[in-house]
């Protein structure tokens, strides 16, 4: 195991479980109908690499902040809002996918009218968290400012809509990875971008903290395009080899396997590249954000 790898498992090793911890004890609490909190927490409590909250802390962690329950109550609401699109994502009306995380997904278990209620529950309740914790009030009205425009309809929803809308039509290299900025990239840049919120910086630190979150976002979908023809389904714990059935655009469908493979590498070297020039310009070590990068492991 890389150095990166080792300080990334150690990182998820103390925070993932104060994040699951969180999340399972707080969500009931604000959940008023017993069938609907269970909808709502069998989503959130599935699992899953908390990946979103953890960019939020490894962020607070390189800028020197001490980390308090309102830090642990912010970036947990992402994932709220996050476990919302995926339950979405799943329904019969959109892709129809009956596993997720290697259970079934909510409307197989619940049914679609409470799948998409659970949903609405925990896309609403992200905002709840936000604006009701501890934190100074100019950061709570900028952090949910800044997830309704990373998850609203110039971001995710927008992703979402072209993806649908792009079906069966073969996208140019630019349209790809705008799709895929906002609808896997808009809330990975939020995921940094609440880290400077709450951090408190600006100038050129935000900048390539932001540059390392936007190619970071494109890394995640390449990677996931990659594992849709390459892993099996319990590897994933989820469908694969869905993507081409449903005549989707993806990175290997425009590329090949090799070709992806390739552009998975030039785009992590960038996003390493951002946290290099940072650190020369800062002094901050960013050798916890790197080790997010081994996150992409590819296989020849």
């Amino acid at each position: 195991m890389t150095r990166a790898k080792l300080k990334l498992s150690a990182f998820e090793a103390t925070y993932v479980p104060v994040i699951n911890r969180y999340l399972a004890q707080a969500v009931p609490v604000d959940s008023d109908q017993a069938l609907l909190a269970d909808a709502m927490t069998y989503s959130v409590n599935a699992g899953g690499k908390r990946l979103r909250p953890l960019l939020t802390l490894a962020v607070l962690k390189t800028l020197r902040v001490p980390l308090t329950e309102a830090h642990i109550r912010a970036a947990s609401a992402l994932e709220l809002l996050h476990t919302y699109s995926l339950i979405h994502d799943d329904l019969p009306a959109m892709d129809n996918d009956n596993l997720r995380r290697g259970v079934p997904t909510n409307h197989v278990k619940f049914g679609a009218g409470m799948a998409t209620l659970a949903g609405d529950g925990l896309l609403t309740l992200a905002f709840q968290w936000l604006t009701d914790s501890q934190l100074p009030v100019a950061q709570r009205l900028q952090l949910a400012q800044q997830l309704a425009i990373a998850a609203g309809p110039s971001g995710m929803v927008a992703g979402q809509a072209q993806d649908i809308s792009s079906e069966h039509q073969q996208l140019e290299l630019a349209q790809l990875e705008q799709l895929h900025r906002q609808k896997t990239g808009a809330l990975l840049h939020y995921a940094v971008q609440a880290g400077t919120i709450m951090g408190e910086v600006t100038g050129e630190t935000t900048r390539l903290l932001l540059a390392f979150a936007d190619q970071f976002g494109l890394a995640f979908q390449i990677y996931d395009d990659l594992l849709d023809v390459t892993a099996t389904t319990a590897e994933l714990g989820k469908q694969t080899h869905k993507d081409a059935a449903e005549a989707k655009n993806t990175y290997p469908g425009l590329f090949g396997v090799a070709g992806t493979r390739q552009r998975l590498r030039e785009v992590v070297a960038s996003a390493e590249q951002n946290l290099t020039e940072l650190q020369r310009v800062t002094g901050l070590d960013t050798s916890l954000l790197a080790s997010f990068c081994s996150y992409f492991r590819v296989k020849e």
